[in-house]
């Protein structure tokens, strides 16, 4: 044993090199570690263990002298090979090798250099993530929420302006309808006085009898107001080249009513004759002029011719003002209310 423990000693870099698992490194380690008191104390160098300490010692035992082997063998010829001690002989597992101070203390600041880059990183993400909330929110909600906010109050309001023009159109159209319900009634009127007036004129001119004539008049009168207010409901749909027709007719209604009339009536019946040559000057072109002209002839109309030179008098004296004629091209404000009553025979 003692002369192991002087190879372990006195080994140089090379002769342990030629030892099975001592690498260049592992011989610098065990050259540094001398002097050993005791095999074993080869154990604390790093990379030794209990196996390759039994091939140290083996390989120190077969670089003895020859003749001092081959004396031990023929000493001990007949005597059974000597014991190898327990724990040289022993078949080892393969052991951890112990690590060094100088090597555990490289790990555990390899180690802690690790963690502080998992805690820098940890940080680096959880500040990304507070500075992406922190600029990122004011940014969504000035490019995103506010304005989809606003156009959802926008869409609200124009759906409740949606709502309320259709109730308005709605209305309108009801309006119209009744409007063309009452220009239906005026035509259908107007065609059975013509055909009235028809059979009165085949009777005159049969038998010339005064109240004949009388009742031509007011069928004839009657056919004027129906015509008019016709065409006072024409100007109220825009439709101005029919309103233009109606006044022309009823001017021409007019006109021969003056041929039989007396001076009082004739008077009356020409100022509403220059109201609608009036209105005739500015239909089609100048509707919103003509309006009031038409209607102050409807009035005049409405109000009967005078029976008398005093009634003729009273009749200039209070001239109507033209009342508002319904409007239905542009806004639904006006009311049919102002549209004359069917005038019957």
């Amino acid at each position: 044993m003692s002369d192991f423990l002087n190879f372990l000693n006195t080994a140089d870099h090379e002769t342990l090199k030629k030892i099975s698992g001592i690498s260049n490194t592992l011989a610098e380690n065990i050259i540094s570690a001398r002097p050993f008191d005791i095999a074993d104390d080869l154990l604390l160098v790093h990379g030794v263990g209990k196996n390759l300490l039994a091939r140290m010692q083996f390989f120190a035992e077969a670089q003895e002298e020859p003749s001092e082997s081959q004396a031990i063998i023929t000493i001990d010829e007949e005597a059974p090979p000597a014991p190898i001690e327990k724990s040289r002989a022993e078949p080892e597992s393969p052991a951890e090798e112990k690590p060094s101070f100088g090597s555990r203390l490289g790990q555990a600041f390899l180690n802690f250099i690790r963690a502080l880059f998992r805690l820098i990183a940890t940080v680096l993400v959880i500040a990304g993530i507070g500075a992406a909330i922190y600029f990122g929110a004011p940014f969504i909600n000035d490019n995103f929420i506010v304005p989809l906010q606003r156009n959802t109050a926008q869409i609200n309001q124009l759906e409740n302006e949606i709502a309320i023009l259709q109730t308005q159109l709605n209305e309108m159209n009801t309006r119209v309808n009744a409007v063309e319900t009452t220009i239906e009634a005026h035509t259908a009127s107007i065609a059975k006085l013509e055909e009235m007036q028809a059979t009165l004129e085949q009777e005159i001119s049969n038998k010339n009898n005064s109240v004949m004539i009388a009742l031509k008049r007011e069928i004839m009168l009657t056919r004027a107001i129906e015509t008019i207010a016709r065409g006072r409901l024409f100007l109220s749909q825009s439709n101005f080249g029919l309103a233009h027709d109606d006044v022309k007719t009823t001017r021409d209604i007019l006109e021969k009513l003056i041929v039989d009339a007396p001076a009082y009536q004739v008077d009356a019946l020409n100022q509403i004759i220059i109201r609608l040559d009036l209105a005739l000057s500015n239909l089609p072109a100048f509707p919103v002029i003509a309006v009031d002209d038409v209607d102050i002839a409807w009035q005049l109309l409405m109000m009967g011719l005078p029976e008398s030179e005093a009634d003729f008098v009273a009749t200039i004296t209070s001239t109507p003002t033209p009342a508002p004629i319904p409007t239905f091209s542009s806004t639904p404000e006006a009311t049919p209310s102002a549209i004359a009553p069917t005038a019957t025979p």
